[in-house]
């Protein structure tokens, strides 16, 4: 894991649709979200997936390559030629690109909040998941440095040991949960999830026992 290369950041431009995407001492490289490359790439792998994905172009290459210290290439997942199902042990049917392991990854701002509260640091204000605490998290986002933060923090409150939870306890940290979108519209009609959106509790159990993790 590169992470003393982790100070990068990406926005989105919708005037042009543009994803953009800086770093210390790196010019600005802009590529487009809407064409997608015709050049295949092979070899590309995340975790227990491998095949082929759409090259985004030598400008990009030399971009990252030149940031990274080594040969680099920035891909697009080929949706026409490539599948990377989720677990079906939890969530048959739905697919994934480049995600860590579902599409979506929540937890509510009253969580981070008291994670924060209890933290020389802010945690990541970012959706995560009750699937074990990954080690990007651990990476200080302004400094790229390593540490035991939040890690050190969580596994006092929020590890397997202490939520009890259906699992062998292995003293791994559960934080969130992951999701999949259920949507009987037809495509046409599907809505687009915006910040600020109302979250409404369909059902609730009594504890963490009563999930299947």
């Amino acid at each position: 894991m590169i992470t003393e290369k982790c100070d990068l950041t990406s926005l989105v431009s919708t005037s042009p649709f543009l994803t953009v995407l800086r770093a210390p001492g790196m010019d600005v490289l802009k590529g487009p979200l809407v064409e997608p490359s015709e050049v295949v790439t092979n070899g590309v792998s995340v975790w227990e997936w491998s095949g082929s994905a759409l090259d985004e172009g030598d400008e990009a290459s030399k971009w990252f390559s030149k940031y990274l210290g080594k040969p680099s290439r920035l891909v697009r997942f080929n949706e026409v030629s490539q599948s990377r199902p989720t677990d079906p042990n939890y969530a048959p049917g739905y697919k994934i690109k480049f995600n860590d392991a579902y599409p979506f990854l929540l937890i509510s701002q009253k969580s981070l909040d008291v994670l924060n509260e209890q933290l020389k640091e802010p945690g990541l204000p970012k959706i995560v998941t009750l699937s074990t605490k990954v080690e990007v998290s651990t990476i200080n986002q302004e400094t790229a440095e390593a540490g035991s933060e939040p890690s050190e923090t969580l596994v006092k409150f929020h590890s397997d040991k202490v939520l009890k939870t259906n699992k062998k306890l292995q003293g791994r940290i559960y934080f969130g949960q992951n999701l999949v979108w259920v949507d009987s519209l037809p495509k046409e009609k599907r809505k687009t999830i915006k910040v600020g959106d109302p979250v409404y509790v369909l059902k609730m159990v009594s504890s963490y026992v009563d999930v299947s993790v």
